[in-house]
C-alpha cells in the first residue's frame, strides 16, 4: 500500500516534467505555450461564468426554499413502491445540476440519518455513480461550441437512472 501512495504522490510532477521535457526536445517555447494556454483558459472561464452562476443560483434557491423537500414528501409514496428511499430524491435531483450542492445535501442526510445507515450508504454510492449532467453539458458544450446535443441528454439521464438503481441495489447487498 505504501508504494501506491508514493506513486500517486509522484504522478503529477512526473507528468509536468514529461510535458516540459517533450516541449524542450521538440524545440518549442514551453513557457509561451503555457501562457497562451492559460489565456485561452481564462477566456473560457469568462464565457461560461454566467451559466455557472445561473446554475448555482437555481440550485441554491430550490434548496433554501424547501421545494426539494416538499417534492420529496409528495413523491415518496411512489418512490417507495419501487424501492427508492424518498429522502434521497433531493440528492438525485440536485446532483444533476451541481456536485457541490449535492455534497451539501449529502451532509444533511449524513447528519440526520448517519453515515453508516442505509440512507448514508446509498447516498455515498449515489454520489459516485451519478454525474452533474446539466452542469457538464452547459459548460463543456458551451466551451466547445457544440450546438447539436442530439442524444446526449437522453443518454446521460439513462446513465444517471442506472447509477441510482445500482446505488440502491449495492447498498441493499451491503446492509
Amino acid at each position: 500500500m505504501n508504494i501506491l501512495v508514493t506513486i500517486s504522490n509522484m504522478i503529477i510532477p512526473l507528468v509536468i516534467f514529461y510535458i516540459v521535457a517533450m516541449g524542450i526536445l521538440n524545440k518549442q517555447d514551453v513557457y509561451s505555450d503555457f501562457i497562451e494556454g492559460a489565456e485561452d483558459g481564462f477566456k473560457t472561464v469568462v464565457k461560461i461564468m454566467p451559466t455557472l452562476v445561473g446554475l448555482m443560483m437555481g440550485v441554491g434557491i430550490l434548496r433554501a426554499s424547501g421545494f426539494l423537500n416538499m417534492l420529496s414528501e409528495l413523491i415518496k409514496p411512489v418512490t417507495s413502491l419501487v424501492g427508492f428511499p424518498g429522502e434521497l430524491l433531493p440528492l438525485a435531483i440536485v446532483k444533476m445540476f451541481s456536485s457541490s450542492a449535492a455534497t451539501g445535501v449529502a451532509l444533511d442526510i449524513f447528519k440526520e440519518y448517519g453515515t453508516d445507515s442505509y440512507l448514508g450508504l446509498v447516498t455515498s454510492i449515489m454520489l459516485s455513480c451519478t454525474e452533474t449532467i446539466f452542469y457538464t453539458m452547459s459548460v463543456y458544450f458551451l466551451a466547445a461550441k457544440v450546438t447539436k446535443t442530439r442524444w446526449t441528454l437522453a443518454g446521460a439521464l439513462i446513465s444517471t437512472i442506472a447509477g441510482i438503481i445500482v446505488s440502491v441495489f449495492l447498498a441493499g447487498m451491503l446492509i
